[in-house]
């Protein structure tokens, strides 16, 4: 098995890979730091760089999570180690190396780490996205209602406590990084879906 520090050190550059910016690079549509909400994620870039960037977007930022912990996995890592291998991809996307340490609010890249380490979870915490976005129009209130749920779904489903663990410190994050959405939703100031 290789080294859980290169392991983990592979994580975080994997993480800190800016799709987002390189996704508004090739559209031409500007750097996405400056643009709309100033966040580079796919809701940001749908909506400064249009529909397809932000799809591809979303994609790419779920897969940097979703292949940190397959290459751990690959490498014959546990849950523990699988779990804080997609921990430290998901703190790349935060804080990367490559943006100053100035990155994205992480629930793409949160998705990618749990779809390969609590699939069962992930699907009912989508589903619970997909119902409070469509009724509210709000990605963020949708966002932050399956951050906070998603660790309670992989509870439920029998997932090792490892990977409960992990989701909730990903859930606190995720909630502290839209901490300005919350507040634009409590003055009723947030930007609708559509």
């Amino acid at each position: 098995m290789i080294k859980a520090p290169l392991l983990w050190i592979l994580a975080y550059l994997l993480g800190s890979i800016p799709v987002g910016v390189l996704v508004a690079e090739w559209f031409n549509s500007g750097d996405p730091r400056s643009l709309g909400s100033g966040n580079i994620g796919a809701t940001n870039i749908a909506r400064t760089a249009g529909k397809k960037a932000g799809l591809i977007t979303l994609f790419g930022d779920c897969l940097k999570g979703l292949l940190a912990v397959l290459i751990a996995r690959f490498f014959g890592a546990g849950d523990g180690v699988a779990a804080l291998t997609g921990l430290i991809a998901f703190l790349g996307h935060l804080y990367p190396i490559f943006l100053g340490f100035k990155g994205g609010k992480g629930v793409a890249t949160a998705l990618g780490v749990l779809l390969a380490l609590a699939p069962g979870g992930v699907i009912a915490g989508v589903a619970l996205f997909a119902v409070v976005t469509a009724w509210s129009r709000f990605v963020s209130l949708g966002s932050l209602v399956a951050a906070a749920t998603m660790p309670l779904f992989i509870c439920h489903f029998g997932y090792s406590w490892k990977i409960v663990y992990s989701s909730l410190i990903m859930a606190a994050f995720i909630i502290y990084k839209h901490r300005n959405n919350i507040l634009r939703l409590c003055q009723n100031e947030e930007s609708r879906l559509f």
